[in-house]
């Protein structure tokens, strides 16, 4: 059977080999030997018909990796020696300063980093490092002091080093800011390093109304008044830190409500008009939750007035605050209000049933203008009138000593 071979994990290794490299394929379990270019592994395992190991042997470059086995030699894929071009070098470092306690994130640019297997600050190991290509890293400063040598080491040697200062006198750095949106004088618990020296907190140039350091990494900030989103910083002898974004929630406007009146018993729909209503939590009339409230958009809702009395303040909350106040007045003399006519097709003659609010004190209920043969008033919510004379589709009305109601449709048979 052919041996073919279809992968090498890893597929790269340090130039002094000694690496263990998994070899996939099939026709593996007859394997005899596997190079890597001319050179043979230092160990070969078969561990099934498609799974062998070998443990590469010292190199440089690029090489071609093929397995042999009594009935010939396999396809070949490709093994590259890592750091061979030389010893590594660190061009730069950014920042060139950090925390004596450690934890500082470093970029190293430079050649020769790939295989890379440690970074020393003056002969500390770094507490950590990732290699993004061969001339890009990223490492983690471990605690020191003073100025030390970062170095690299990697298979082609140890870089020479570059000069890294450990300073206590490092700006503030913040991480985040909690709530990140809140209305001024809420207090935002503000999380960083080097925070415990702060001389200001400033809400997009704005000074914070006052600040308490909890800790050298915690600061609570009363939000001062402003608008929008703005950065958050903080001060200290060492300088100013990085910015967090913070946005200001504002209380909701009230520009009008209908209509501006409504039955004592409540149930009256209305119409508010204004801005800020997107995440309304609450409606009050004076006091009292409204009946109910639905938000249609950040700038319209609708609201159902709760039972009460006299003229009353209408206002709207929200995450920013509590808007302004509009006047409603509850009101016994308001004009009735029509739900309902059954049937709503008839004959003159038949007598029809009303349903509505406040229809007790009807003087007229007129079909298309036509006063109804007759009426009665059963309750406040209920009247019978006869149908008069008439033809078509008309509206339906009831008059009482404060107003007309609205009409609603009857039609003639």
């Amino acid at each position: 059977m052919a041996v073919l071979i279809t992968s090498l994990i890893p597929s790269s290794g340090p130039g002094s080999g000694g690496n263990t490299v998994t070899i996939s394929g099939c026709g593996l379990a007859a394997a005899t030997e596997v190079t890597f270019g001319p050179v043979p592994a230092s160990d070969l395992t078969v561990v099934s018909d498609t799974t062998i190991t070998a443990v590469a042997p010292p190199g440089t470059g690029s090489v071609p990796v093929t397995v042999v086995t009594a009935a010939g030699t396999s396809n070949s894929l490709t093994y590259d020696y890592a750091g061979t071009g030389g010893v590594p070098v660190i061009e730069a470092l950014a920042p060139q300063a950090g925390d004596p306690e450690g934890g500082s994130d470093l970029i190293a640019v430079g050649s020769g980093f790939s295989g890379a297997t440690a970074v020393d600050f003056g002969g500390t190991p770094a507490a950590g490092f990732t290699v993004a290509s061969d001339t890009l890293m990223g490492i983690t400063s471990p605690p020191g002091t003073g100025t030390v040598q970062v170095t690299v080491t990697a298979p082609g040697g140890t870089s020479c080093g570059v000069p890294f200062t450990y300073s206590a006198s490092l700006p503030p750095r913040l991480l985040s800011a909690t709530p990140r949106s809140a209305r001024p004088g809420r207090t935002v618990v503000i999380f960083g390093c080097k925070v415990n020296r702060a001389r200001a907190v400033s809400f997009g140039g704005t000074p914070a109304e006052s600040f308490t350091v909890v800790s050298d990494n915690v600061i609570l900030a009363v939000v001062p008044p402003g608008s929008g989103t703005v950065p958050l910083t903080v001060t200290t002898p060492a300088g100013t830190s990085n910015a967090v974004q913070f946005t200001y929630l504002s209380p909701p406007v009230i520009k009008a409500i209908a209509p501006q009146a409504g039955d004592p018993a409540g149930g009256s729909d209305i119409i508010v008009i204004g801005s800020g209503f997107g995440a309304a939590t609450a409606v009050d009339f004076g006091g009292t939750p409204a009946a109910g409230f639905t938000v249609a958009s950040d700038t319209l809702m609708g609201i159902t007035s709760p039972p009460g009395t006299g003229t009353v303040q209408v206002t709207v909350t929200a995450p920013g605050g509590t808007s302004n106040g509009v006047p409603f007045t509850y009101s016994a003399s308001l004009p009735p209000r029509l739900l309902t006519a059954t049937p709503q097709r008839a004959r003159p003659g038949d007598t029809v049933v009303i349903f509505g609010c406040k229809v007790n004190r009807a003087r007229t209920v007129s079909f298309g203008g036509t006063p109804a043969e007759s009426f009665t008033a059963e309750s406040d919510n209920v009247l019978l009138a006869v149908v008069p004379l008439g033809h078509g589709t008309v509206p339906l009305t009831v008059t009482t000593p404060a107003g007309t109601s609205n009409p609603v449709q009857f039609t003639y048979l």
